[in-house]
């Protein structure tokens, strides 16, 4: 526990992580404890804008549960798309279950904030995401499982090339009900971002 307290510490006094890329209007980075009391400001200023279609960590103890799930690409990865002017928290996409070997795989979650949402800020960041996965972690394949509803979100993966590969019924657990989602894909060699060596758990044949 006391080892645990001083790399949080450390992480408070380090700052934010350094950048994972770049667009015209906002950086890529992961996130950390740092970044506690903005995110949880920015999670309750956007209740509107999420519930009930997801369920964001809004209060610390839930936070420093949330943070513990991500381990920089190896199960999963929790990024910021963060305002390149004043480094204000934007929106979060997280690159949950990856799954390696044959299937170099893992499934997208993404939320933009207010008062930032609806300004392109999570397309660009998405992007960035995308470049992201593909070069630096080595995926082939990136997911996203979206309510039909949810068109906003459609429009978002649909203007990045992702396709779609069918509907799920019941298929995530969603405000007190399992719920159907369309599920939309896009892989490496579908926009040229191809590694220019596989991951090494990829099998030679």
């Amino acid at each position: 526990m006391v080892e645990n307290s001083r790399i949080e510490e450390a992480e408070q006094t380090a700052g934010p992580a350094k950048d994972l890329g770049r667009s015209p209007r906002v950086t890529l980075r992961r996130i950390s404890s740092f970044d506690q009391d903005e995110f949880l400001e920015r999670v309750h200023a956007s209740v509107d804008l999420h519930q009930p279609r997801m369920s964001l960590p809004a209060t610390p103890e839930a936070f420093q549960t949330f943070l513990g799930r991500f381990d920089e690409g190896q199960s999963a990865e929790g990024l910021l798309v963060c305002l390149r002017d004043t480094g204000a928290i934007a929106g979060n996409v997280n690159i949950n279950s990856i799954i390696r070997g044959r299937f170099q795989s893992g499934s997208l979650g993404y939320a933009a904030f207010a008062p930032y949402a609806s300004q392109g800020n999570m397309s660009e960041g998405l992007g960035l995401v995308l470049r992201h996965a593909f070069e630096e972690l080595r995926l082939h394949r990136l997911e996203a499982q979206i309510r039909p509803d949810n068109q906003a979100s459609i429009k978002l993966v649909q203007r990045h090339g992702f396709r779609y590969e069918g509907y799920s019924p019941d298929l995530l657990f969603i405000d007190g009900a399992w719920r159907g989602h369309e599920r939309w894909a896009i892989t490496n060699d579908m926009i040229g971002i191809v590694p220019s060596a596989p991951h090494p758990t990829l099998p030679n044949r």
